[in-house]
């Protein structure tokens, strides 16, 4: 099982689709299925029924889910690839531009 890039609360900014160039928070981040989720960005509208933690039902924003390519980590708001590197026999995730480990 490879290591992903991208992890729950990491700033992102997306590089491709309808909301290129804006960036989020990653509120969540599927592995399985190569996805994440970013707070704000490709918003969908949602048609729910009422149920007991939406009384009144109706139409709901919310985040959908964004191939996890399409995003790219930033550091000190500049974006930046990763890459790993081995420190104390400990595999930490690396930006590329600058060198420095991400914590």
């Amino acid at each position: 099982m490879s290591m992903l890039k991208i992890k729950q609360g990491d700033m992102v900014k997306v590089i491709a689709g309808k909301d290129k160039d804006r960036e989020g928070k990653v509120l969540s981040v599927d592995p399985k299925k190569h996805r994440v989720i970013v707070e704000g960005i490709n918003m969908i509208k949602k048609h729910e029924k009422p149920s007991a933690v939406n009384q009144n039902g109706g139409i709901v924003e919310r985040e959908a889910p964004l191939d996890i390519s399409n995003v790219m980590y930033l550091q000190n708001g500049e974006p930046t690839r990763v890459g790993f590197r081995t420190e104390d026999g400990k595999k930490v995730r690396v930006a590329k531009k600058t060198g420095e480990v991400i914590g």
